[in-house]
């Protein structure tokens, strides 16, 4: 008996010491033997409804649950065959015609038809959705007439099913970036008998995108979402391209603080994350490059002005503060990131697009105009709230313009910062003064940023409108020629900068930090990474 106890504590001593001696295998270990991706997405997600999302963190997941009648090459993301597997342009380019595959499938296993995706169109363009992004479908003929109640009639809107599987567009005009758009969310198809189980298909806040209730098309299904700790999806078996899918499942992490991300990448707790600390860019760069990424992104930086509030209802006030940024300060040692000064809000490098250079650092013109304004050295000027989501990053990027506008204006700057959904609460009801803001294009054309600023548009929410904005847009948008179309873009662009609801501040790279056993994640300039060509090798 003693000897047996004797025993026992020398062989469970000997198996704690060896316990204590083993490495745990990390997240990330585990990942990479179980094909099971573990990607930091920022901020919590506030819905998973590709209608009526915007943010970047439901790109992450919406685009795995998802997909619609084209999806996006891997390396390029130009468009390839997703729930459509063939289609033809009549000679006009106003009318596309899509062949649906027999094999698409709901993840309930019932067939994605082409009735689906009218239905699915004819949603998020009914005004009761108040959806965001619906402006996206005014190219579509009589889509913006229908969407602003001035058509009742939806078989007049160019969406036709002639049968099942064989979907009709017709644009009011050519566009050429159009099968480029049908990869983006607005434009992915939704179950509307799963959605009008649990209430009106029509009416915001319908809770049929949680776990159990949400009915995708996509590579993957959702299996958990436990909001502010992770969203879990796992391979969808009723997908028609089940077999190239490698990986088994992705967790979705929210993680608000960049640190605390940072870390979490460091313990192997993440293959990948949503961004980096920018203090952190320079040590990544010297003892650990193996895991940094710099990617080109088509993605600007700027404030949005409420020029529904006083003093910011003047322009002599919103220019002088434009023009007192130092954005070559702000990139070269506040991101040191590769970012570029933005002298513009549409990004460099399209083609057949330049966009006019109009704003750039005049800290005398800047005091000058704020004088004509009546408020020479800040005088009689109020504090400006200047709003940003919990952000590392933002943080320093509001404090080095709130330093900035004190030294070169004399305007004293109060920063508030909220959570994401309750700064995208407060843009979309209008209750902020200044508020940092970014646009990442939904596709390669200038028209993706200046289509933002339109009087109708569901994301602009400065307050501020155009009738020759908005007339030189539609102009642009009817016109075939691709260099008469740049000038009335051109001259659009200029004056949304001279008006200047909204201050450009940087064109951004995407810094992140990304393991090697990461196969598959091609540098994008709109970040996407579609996910079955995605797999997880050491």
């Amino acid at each position: 008996m003693r000897r047996s106890f004797v025993f026992w504590l020398l062989a469970s001593g000997l198996w704690l010491l060896i316990s204590a001696c083993t490495r745990r295998e990390t997240d990330v270990q585990r990942g990479n033997r179980e094909q099971v991706l573990h990607r930091g997405i920022g901020s919590e997600v506030s819905d998973l409804d590709p209608q009526l999302v915007t943010g970047l963190a439901e790109q992450c997941v919406v685009s795995a649950l998802f997909e619609g009648l084209v999806t996006e090459d891997p390396r390029d993301l130009h468009p390839v065959p997703g729930v459509a597997e063939r289609w033809e342009t009549s000679p006009d380019g106003l009318t596309y015609t899509f062949h649906l595959r027999a094999d698409a499938k709901w993840s309930n296993g019932d067939p994605v038809t082409a009735p689906d995706f009218v239905a699915s169109f004819r949603r998020i363009l009914t005004p009761s959705l108040a959806a965001d992004n619906a402006t996206l479908f005014y190219l579509v003929l009589n889509a913006e007439a229908f969407n602003q109640g001035r058509l009742a009639d939806f078989a007049q809107v160019g969406f036709t099913a002639d049968d099942d599987r064989t979907l009709r567009i017709t644009l009011a005009q050519p566009a050429p970036y159009f099968l480029t758009l049908l990869a983006q969310m607005p434009w992915l198809p939704v179950p509307l008998p799963a959605i009008e189980k649990y209430g009106a298909a029509g009416q915001r806040g319908n809770p049929w995108t949680r776990p159990g209730r949400l009915v995708g098309n996509g590579p993957f299904v959702l299996k958990t979402w436990k909001p502010n700790e992770v969203i879990i999806v796992e391979k969808s078996p009723t997908y028609w391209d089940a077999a190239r899918v490698r990986l088994q499942a992705i967790h979705f992490h929210p993680i608000d603080s960049q640190d605390v991300e940072e870390r979490a990448f460091r313990a192997g707790q993440l293959h990948v994350t949503y961004t980096l600390p920018v203090g952190k860019v320079d040590a990544y760069r010297r003892t650990a490059p193996q895991f940094l990424r710099r990617d080109p992104y088509f993605n600007t930086y700027f404030f949005r002005l409420n020029v529904r509030r006083p003093p910011l209802d003047n322009e002599q006030v919103r220019r002088a503060l434009a023009l007192a940024v130092d954005r070559q300060a702000i990139v070269e040692h506040v991101l040191r990131g590769g970012q570029q000064p933005a002298t513009s809000l549409t990004p460099p490098g399209l083609a057949d697009y330049t966009p006019p250079a109009e704003v750039t650092a005049d800290f005398d013109a800047a005091r000058r105009l704020l004088a004509a304004a009546g408020h020479a050295g800040g005088h009689g000027l109020p504090p400006l709230e200047l709003l940003y989501n919990n952000s590392e990053n933002h943080r320093l990027l509001a404090e080095a313009v709130q330093e900035m506008w004190r030294r070169e204006l004399g305007v004293e700057v109060r920063l508030a910062n909220q959570e994401l959904k309750v700064v995208l609460a407060e843009r979309r009801t209008g209750q902020y003064q200044i508020l940092l803001s970014d646009w990442v294009g939904d596709y390669p054309d200038a028209s993706t940023f200046l289509d933002v600023w339109r009087g109708d548009s569901g994301n602009n929410h400065t307050g501020w409108a155009s009738s020759e904005y908005d007339s030189l847009l539609l102009a642009a948008a009817r016109t075939v020629n691709p260099a008469e179309r740049a000038v009335l873009l051109q001259r659009a662009e200029s004056l949304l900068l001279t008006a200047m609801p909204v201050v450009p501040l940087y064109f951004n790279t995407h810094v992140f930090l990304l393991q090697p056993s990461v196969h598959g994640w091609h540098p994008t300039v709109l970040d996407h990474h579609p996910y079955k060509y995605v797999w997880l090798e050491e």
